[in-house]
């Protein structure tokens, strides 16, 4: 089947947190969802679960768990079991559960600009938060600062959570990226948790590689957590999972959840089940758009804004985009573009303080769309 990406879907008036946050007359490329339809099969699915009419209890999903233990193997020759798979609503609060299960009262080690909820998990659970800032090299792009990561990881911290593809800088870390992050994490005796809901949504050149493939010594220390959410357009359905190969790690993370943390909703098993087993082809015309809206994106940045700088996601189809040569002039890049462009972006200061002077734009939208956006805030900033 061809999926046609280029229509333009209104969402306006449809529940969409992303389409009723400002007035109408604004372009919201902010929070990351797609302004796409989901894959036919899903939407098949959903309806048939509909007129079926009735909605009790769901069980513990096993054809779910089973297909992504065959997923797991065929994409990264990973094997899993279905009892290493934990079924939860959301990434977040499977973050939010670790560090809850693990971290109270010991250190947290984050890498900044990181997506927001990675900031406030360890107050949650009032553990301390440790950062080991990326570095940013003079192309824009990000990498570890090992001797910085080194000194967080020994200064009593218990646990890591590493964003894998990385939100918002765009990295795909290389195996080999991962496995001396995940050997360090082992030489400080630290549990590993890896928020991998991007991990479908990778450019050519740059494969995702889960960190707890890498070796079975990783996996006994490491937390996974993916979704179909980003990959398919199901962020509404709420859906997600932990993979946890060690016994007691799972038992721990169960417990920290019990009474506070309640399963998947029936529609969101449908959903993922039906995306997993059917959505292959879409994911593959998806990923094709979006590397065009991204080297669409990228060119008209390069040549139309010159004061303005990012470099080439190589995953997820968010841009994080250098503003600061604005900084002088518009103290808080995302709200003139607000103002004067009337489009939404995300402040880089959500991000971390090391997010000051950037704004992250979500390109997952028809090419008209985007342009349009890029249009205004050429104008706002040129004319």
């Amino acid at each position: 089947m061809k999926y046609d990406f280029d229509v333009i879907i209104p969402r306006q008036n449809t529940d969409s947190e992303k389409w009723s946050l400002y007035p109408e007359d604004v372009i919201p490329l902010w929070v990351a969802d797609m302004d796409f339809r989901s894959p036919e099969p899903v939407i098949e699915a959903l309806k048939a679960r509909a007129d079926h009419g009735i909605f009790g209890y769901p069980n513990q999903a096993l054809a779910l768990k089973e297909t992504l233990v065959s997923r797991m193997e065929k994409l990264y020759s990973w094997k899993i079991t279905p009892d290493d798979i934990v079924l939860i609503p959301g990434v977040v609060p499977g973050i939010n559960i670790t560090c809850h299960a693990f971290a109270q009262n010991k250190g947290v080690v984050i890498q900044p600009p990181v997506y927001g909820p990675f900031l406030t998990a360890p107050q949650n659970a009032r553990a301390i938060r440790i950062d080991a800032p990326l570095v940013e090299k003079e192309t824009g792009e990000y990498e570890i600062d090992w001797d910085i990561l080194a000194s967080a990881l020994s200064n009593e911290a218990r646990l890591m959570i590493l964003c894998s593809p990385h939100n918002p800088v765009g990295r795909v870390w290389t195996s080999k990226e991962l496995e001396q992050v995940a050997e360090f994490c082992l030489r400080n005796e630290v549990i590993l948790c890896s928020d991998e809901i991007h991990c479908d949504l990778v450019y050519e050149g740059h494969p995702h590689t889960p960190v707890a493939a890498i070796s079975p010594e990783i996996a006994q220390n490491t937390i996974t957590l993916m979704a179909p959410s980003k990959t398919f357009n199901l962020p509404g359905l709420y859906c997600s999972f932990a993979i946890i190969q060690n016994p007691k790690l799972r038992e721990t993370f169960q417990i920290a959840r019990q009474g506070l943390v309640g399963g998947v909703n029936v529609m969101g098993l449908t959903a993922a089940l039906a995306a997993y087993q059917d959505g292959e082809e879409w994911l593959i015309q998806l990923l094709d758009y979006l590397q065009s809206n991204r080297d669409f994106l990228f060119e008209m940045i390069y040549t139309e804004f010159p004061e303005l700088q990012m470099s080439k996601p190589e995953g997820t189809y968010l841009a994080w985009i250098d503003c600061r040569k604005l900084l002088s002039t518009h103290s808080n890049p995302a709200k003139f573009f607000l103002e004067k462009a009337k489009v939404a972006l995300v402040d880089g200061k959500w991000f971390g303080k090391e997010g000051e002077g950037f704004v992250r734009l979500n390109f997952a939208c028809p090419r008209k769309t985007l342009q349009q956006a890029l249009e205004r805030m050429k104008h706002a900033l040129y004319s």
